[in-house]
């Protein structure tokens, strides 16, 4: 991209990026840390002055873009992942306003808030499902009190990467697929803000960086965030199908560990002694699935390590039908269901 084309693109979308300041009360911040190892020290040092008159302390933000010109927002799920933190958008502009979180997506790492102002600068979104290996690229980003309006250039490094990723070494590890890897500098405060092709439509999140590597980050594809965009312009939240399994996707590895009759698809399993393999009430449950039930292909469609449940259900809708081709005891046999609204 030359340069006149990056300082068009760039004028045109900073003020549709915005930032997201994270803050927690005082008194649950201290709590929080005490239940770490070592944590009683850490909560000690808090310096009370941090806190405002009403007891909060910033801990952290990110960053984010407007998608609709009545306040609709949309960052990363674990930027507002903290459910009791309370979260404030700050406009280019420097206008700050309290966020309502509307949704966060219970499978990708994309999550919308609402606040109270109109008539502001949206995107446009692109498609992700066109990018191709070289393109040019911009990521957009606030890295809140520091480095605001930071921009920087790359090309997509890599399509439909898989990698398992932390928002923080408290949080539980998530699997992230399909993103788009680029060299163009991400960094935390730039989650969530756009990347953005060569025409100025967004097609990506900023999501995550590889600690100790150099030019390699990740951003979800913003294909995944425009149903959730659409189910909240007519639901009022997101809805998500449900098939109601735990599993484990099997390659020959696993197979031979286990003695299994399959070299590919989902073993039906429960993670936990807490837990169940079958949600109960599922469709799954009610279409007879059970524990260590092998789920061969759903729709015709042969799962494994490349194509696991996830896969499915991130294209499918609720209410749609499914047929599962199910191996129990040596047998085949064809399994049909329609998937419900995970709740």
């Amino acid at each position: 991209m030359d340069d006149k084309r990056v300082i068009r693109i760039v004028k045109r979308l900073m003020p549709s990026v915005v930032s997201i300041a994270i803050a927690e009360k005082l008194e649950d911040l201290k709590k929080e840390m005490a239940t770490m190892p070592g944590g009683a020290n850490g909560a000690a040092k808090i310096d009370d002055g941090a806190a405002d008159a009403r007891g909060m302390v910033t801990t952290g933000g990110g960053s984010g873009f407007v998608i609709a010109p009545n306040g609709l927002i949309l960052t990363n799920k674990h930027v507002v992942s903290e459910r009791k933190a309370e979260y404030t958008v700050i406009l280019s502009d420097g206008r700050e306003f309290p966020a309502a979180i509307l949704s966060r997506d219970p499978i990708n790492d994309v999550a919308i808030l609402k606040i109270a102002a109109d008539k502001l600068p949206a995107v446009l979104l692109g498609d992700a499902t066109k990018l191709q290996l070289g393109q040019s690229l911009i990521a957009i980003g606030n890295a809140l009190g520091v480095f605001r309006n930071t921009v920087s250039v790359g090309i997509v490094s890599g399509l439909s990467r898989s990698i398992t990723a932390q928002a923080d070494p408290s949080a539980p590890p998530q699997e992230m697929r399909g993103l788009i890897q680029t060299d163009a500098a991400i960094n935390p405060g730039n989650s969530g803000g756009p990347l953005v092709d060569r025409d100025g439509l967004v097609i990506g999140v900023n999501a995550a960086i590889v600690a100790g590597a150099m030019a390699i980050g990740f951003a979800i594809p913003v294909n995944a965030a425009h149903r959730d965009i659409d189910d909240i312009k007519k639901y009022g939240r997101i809805r998500r199908p449900l098939l109601g399994v735990r599993y484990v996707m099997i390659d020959k590895d696993l197979a031979a560990t286990l003695k299994l009759p399959a070299a590919h698809g989902a073993l039906v399993m429960r993670e936990s002694v807490h837990d169940t393999a079958v949600v109960p009430e599922s469709p799954a449950a009610a279409a007879g699935i059970r524990e260590n039930d092998i789920i061969l292909s759903i729709n015709g469609k042969t799962l494994d390590r490349d194509h696991p449940i996830q896969d499915f259900l991130e294209n499918a809708n609720v209410g749609d039908e499914a047929e599962l081709t199910v191996l129990r005891d040596g047998t085949e046999r064809s399994v049909k269901l329609v998937l419900a609204e995970r709740k």
